[in-house]
């Protein structure tokens, strides 16, 4: 299954290590420090021309780092997403 995640980027569920609400994730500096070290690697994606709501983990199998998307998707909307297994009704 894939997961929707704004203008043109769908990826596989299967790659989703996590799904996390920006605004409440980033008032820890352990992860604030992992966004920003993550994109001095140059392994954040944005996704998101909006407002960013939240940013999801991805491994996927044909890299060793992780790759992070900057959404303006909702994280309760993408959870809700996976867990539905289907694609926003106007990508049918």
């Amino acid at each position: 299954m894939y997961l929707h995640l704004g203008q043109d980027t769908v990826i596989r569920q299967a790659d989703v290590i996590g799904i996390f609400d920006l605004e409440s994730t980033t008032v820890r500096a352990k992860t604030r420090e992992y966004l920003r070290k993550a994109e001095q690697e140059k392994n954040v994606v944005n996704v998101s021309y909006d407002l960013p709501a939240s940013f999801v983990v991805c491994s996927p199998r044909e890299k060793r780092e992780n790759t992070v998307y900057i959404t303006p998707i909702s994280a309760q909307t993408l959870r809700k997403r996976v867990e539905s297994g289907s694609l926003p009704t106007e990508e049918r």
